[in-house]
Parts: C-alpha cells; sequence; structure tokens
C-alpha cells in the first residue's frame, strides 16, 4: 500500500509534486494516539538515535567524572551546524578526556551554518571534523571509552563496547530487543538503526516523560535549556524549541526523518519522508504542532516561514508553495 501524500508542491494553481510518507503519534505507555499511514513501518533513526546515544553518557557516570553539565548532554543530542560556539565545546570537551581533536573519525565537512561556511572559504581554511554535524555524538563515544577504559582506535566498530551499550540502550528506550534491530553504518561512519515509527515515537515519549530526577529526565532538560546545541541557527529544530520553549524537543534525522518529544503531554512524535526530500519537513513538522494544538498565535508567527514555503524562479518570483496536506486520524 502507497504511503499517504504528506505534503503538496505547487506551481501556478496545479500540483507539480508530491512527497509521501507516515507520521505516528505515541504515548509513553506505547499507545499510538494518532496516525498518518503506516505506524509499523520500518525506519532507519540516523540521528533521531542521538539523545539515546547519549543516555549512557549520564548511566555510566561519565557524566559525573568529567562534569558535564547541560550544555555538553545538549550538545551530544544535537546534529550541530559547525558554529564557532559548538566547535568551541567539543574542542572543551576532548581536552577534558585528554584527547586531541584527530582522535574524532567522524570525517570533515563544511559547516552547515552557511555563514560560518562562508567564513572558512574566505580564510582559505579547511573544515576539520570539529566541525561536522555529529562531532558531539562522536565526543560522548570517546567520553564512554576514556570513563570505561576501553579502546579508542575503533571506537565505530559495531561489535566495539561502546556501541554494544549504545544499542542496548536504544533497545529499551524504543521496546525491542537488540537483536532485532537492523544495524547499518551512517554518514559518519558510527552503527545506525533500524526501528519501527511507532516503536521511535515511543523512545520520543518516554523522553518527553521522564522523571526529573532520572537519567531521560536530566537528559530531556538540558536538551530543552539549550536548544541552539541541537541544530544551530536557522535551523528548524532550534527555531521550533525557541518558538515553543520548554515544551518541544524537536530533533531531525537524514533522509526525511524527524521525531519531537513533547514535555507537556508526554507524547513522542516520529515522521519519515519516505522519498527522503527535505523540503517536505518543514511544513510537515509545523503542521504536527498546528493538529496538535501546540502552536500558538506568537508561535505561529516565529515559525511563519516553515508554514507553506515559497517557490521562487531564479528571478527570485514566487511561482509556487510546498504544503501540508495531512490529516490525523
Amino acid at each position: 500500500m502507497d504511503a499517504p501524500v504528506l505534503v503538496e508542491v505547487t506551481r501556478g494553481p496545479e500540483v507539480e509534486s508530491r512527497h509521501r510518507g507516515q507520521i505516528a503519534v505515541v504515548e509513553a505507555q506505547g499507545q499510538v494516539k494518532h496516525q498518518v499511514g503506516d505506524p509499523e513501518a520500518l525506519v532507519c533513526m540516523r540521528s533521531l538515535a542521538k539523545p539515546f546515544q547519549a543516555l549512557p553518557v549520564i548511566t555510566s557516570g561519565a557524566a559525573e567524572k568529567f562534569e558535564f553539565g547541560p550544555q555538553e548532554l545538549a550538545l551530544f543530542s544535537g546534529s550541530l551546524s559547525g558554529q564557532d560556539f559548538q566547535v568551541g565545546l567539543v574542542t572543551q570537551i576532548l581536552f577534558r578526556l585528554g584527547l586531541s581533536p584527530d582522535v574524532l573519525q567522524c570525517g570533515s565537512h563544511a559547516p552547515l551554518h552557511r555563514p560560518s561556511a562562508q567564513a572558512l572559504a574566505q580564510a582559505g581554511a579547511r573544515p576539520t571534523p570539529l566541525m561536522h554535524t555529529c562531532a558531539g555524538k562522536h565526543a560522548s563515544m570517546l567520553a564512554l571509552c576514556v570513563h570505561q577504559g576501553w579502546p579508542l582506535q575503533n571506537y565505530l566498530a559495531p561489535e566495539h563496547p561502546v556501541q554494544q551499550l549504545i544499542l542496548r540502550t536504544i533497545a529499551r528506550m524504543v521496546g525491542i530487543p537488540p537483536d532485532k534491530i537492523p544495524v547499518a553504518i551512517d554518514g559518519c561512519g558510527a552503527p545506525v538503526f533500524y526501528a519501527p515509527l511507532k516503536n521511535i515515537a515511543l523512545g520520543y515519549a518516554r523522553l518527553a516523560g521522564a522523571k526529573a530526577d532520572s537519567p531521560g529526565g536530566v537528559l530531556m532538560k538540558a536538551i530543552l535549556d539549550h536548544p541552539r546545541h541541537i541544530a544551530g541557527d536557522g535551523r528548524l529544530d532550534t527555531d521550533v524549541m525557541l518558538a515553543l520553549p520548554g515544551k518541544v524537543f524537536a530533533k531531525s534525522g537524514a533522509e526525511g526523518g524527524y521525531a519531537l518529544a513533547l514535555a507537556e503531554g508526554g507524547l513522542g512524535v516520529a515522521v519519515k519522508i519516505e522519498d527522503g526530500a527535505s523540503r517536505a519537513l518543514n511544513p510537515t513538522v509545523v503542521g504536527v504542532l498546528e493538529q496538535l494544538g501546540l502552536l500558538t498565535p506568537e508561535a505561529r508567527g516565529k515559525l511563519a516561514a516553515y508554514v507553506s514555503p515559497p517557490i521562487l524562479n531564479h528571478r527570485k518570483e514566487e511561482v509556487g508553495r510546498i504544503r501540508p496536506v495531512f490529516v490525523f486520524s
């Protein structure tokens, strides 16, 4: 069965393109509250796994040992933009661990933050692993290795103790036995995990509903208090969290994945755009928030650019729109 259409792309009076996908809204007890399409659809979590990958830093005692506070915990959970304040914090974390930046095995790319990338190019400098969108996640893995005395050279290998610990943590959060979770390799070289959409939403619901003094509650508060470390300036994740302060943890993943942890109500949301198109995500996510009754007039105003983005031609004239068309069942 085809996935339902979530987003239409218009040109003039007609629909030129359509993006299909699935949405699941789940309570912390596992009940699907709303859905569009098939909540059982198998989805590669990609960066949606990052907050779950960060949890062992707290549960292992590494956060206490290395005095990682809310900023560091948020950074471990984010997909970074390579802005100076993020690069600086990753550098500080590695220094605290007694490590140099060359121990990061995530590879390099230009900062996602366009002004930072432009400044780097104008300076004639090359990107470093510190600017990688997954630098925070890799720093958390290295922190676990140093804390536990595990080898650093092959910390990305699926059989490495740090990756096995992460797999068990993810399994617990999404409610699936570890041996039932398919494992692949992410763009940064780390293992990445598949789960049904509703189980990804369940993991985020468990974060949303975690008790304040629990590891999940500590992590959730750190994330909500530091939205700029979850993505960066001018990105949907951070802008949603700034528009709805203390209410929503918004997290993007590659290939059209997205998740939300809703602090009020303890709900988790997971989205998958079937064709992986990033342009469909912004109106979908804002549409989800609107249908759940979370958008105040003020928040809607702050997120107006994401609601139904215009299609511009090369003359900067508006020729169409990207608009959400789904309705929760």
